[in-house]
C-alpha cells in the first residue's frame, strides 16, 4: 500500500487516512455502547455499523442513544442524530446516568494535541492567556476519558500534533490505544505511548520524525492488515454521503 497521500483524498488508491478510519472502525464490536466524538471518531464509529457492527450503539454528547445517521454528523447538534436514534435524553441524563456509572463501554476521542503520556489538549495552541489559536474547548471529553470502561484516541500523526508536553491538558491521559494515519500506539508500563503497529506501507523512521518526542518502538513492530475491498467500498460510501 502506498503511504502517500495522507489527507484522505482518493485517487484509487489506499490513503493512510483510509488505513486509520478502518483500524479504528475495527476496534469496535458488535453491541458495543459507543460515546462518540466530531470528526474522524464519528467516521470509523459510523463505518463500523455498516461493516460488521450492526449492533453497535452509537451514542453522542447531545442525548442521542443508538443513533444511526446516513452520513458522519457535521456536530452534535446535527438533526439526523435525533431522527435516528433509538432515544433522545437530556444532556444530564447522558453524563450523570450513562457515562458516570460507566455504562459506556468504548470512548473514541479526537484532539489537537496529544502527549507522550496521552494527555489531549483541545483548548488553546500556545499560552493559555495569549494563544496562538483558541479551540473548541473540552466537551464531554474529560468525562469521557475518566468514565468509559476503555478510551480510543484518533489522530494524525504529525510532530504539531504529537508534541512532548501539550499546551494545555484538557482531558488527562488514560487512552489504551492512539490509532494515527501511520499505525497504533499504546502504553508501556510506564504509562508512555509506545508504537506498537504501523500501516502497510509505513516505516518506523516514519513514524519517528512525525512524533514530538523519542518514541519508543515495541519489539517486534506488528502491521495492520490492510482494507477489505468490502471496508473500503462501505468508506466510500460514507464520504460520498458526507459530500
Amino acid at each position: 500500500m502506498d503511504a502517500e497521500p495522507r489527507d484522505g483524498e482518493s485517487d484509487g488508491t489506499v490513503t493512510t487516512d483510509d488505513q486509520m478510519t478502518i483500524v479504528a472502525a475495527r476496534a469496535l464490536g458488535n453491541e458495543t455502547r459507543c460515546f462518540v466524538g466530531i470528526g474522524l471518531p464519528s467516521v470509523a464509529a459510523n463505518l463500523a455499523r455498516r461493516l460488521h457492527a450492526p449492533g453497535c450503539v452509537l451514542i453522542y454528547e447531545s442525548g442521542t442513544i443508538g443513533a444511526k445517521p446516513a452520513r458522519p454528523p457535521l456536530s452534535i447538534g446535527d438533526g439526523e442524530l435525533a431522527e435516528t436514534a433509538d432515544a433522545v435524553v437530556s444532556v444530564p441524563e447522558i453524563f450523570n446516568y450513562w457515562l458516570q456509572a460507566r455504562r459506556i463501554d468504548v470512548g473514541f476521542l479526537g484532539a489537537a494535541q496529544i502527549d507522550r503520556f496521552g494527555r489531549i489538549n483541545t483548548t488553546v495552541l500556545g499560552h493559555y492567556d495569549q494563544p496562538q489559536v483558541r479551540l473548541p474547548g473540552a466537551g464531554g471529553a474529560p468525562e469521557i476519558a475518566a468514565s468509559c470502561q476503555r478510551v480510543i484516541v484518533i489522530l494524525r500523526q504529525s510532530p504539531r500534533a504529537f508534541v512532548d508536553t501539550v499546551d494545555f491538558v484538557t482531558t488527562a491521559g488514560r487512552p489504551e490505544r492512539v490509532i494515527t494515519d501511520l499505525g497504533v500506539l499504546e502504553p508501556d508500563h510506564d504509562g508512555e505511548l509506545m508504537l506498537t503497529a504501523l500501516h502497510p506501507g509505513v516505516d518506523v523512521d516514519t513514524a519517528i520524525q512525525a512524533t514530538g518526542w523519542p518514541l519508543k518502538v515495541a519489539d517486534p513492530v506488528e502491521k495492520t492488515l490492510p482494507p477489505t475491498g468490502d471496508e473500503l467500498t462501505a468508506l466510500r460510501e460514507l464520504e460520498a454521503a458526507s459530500r
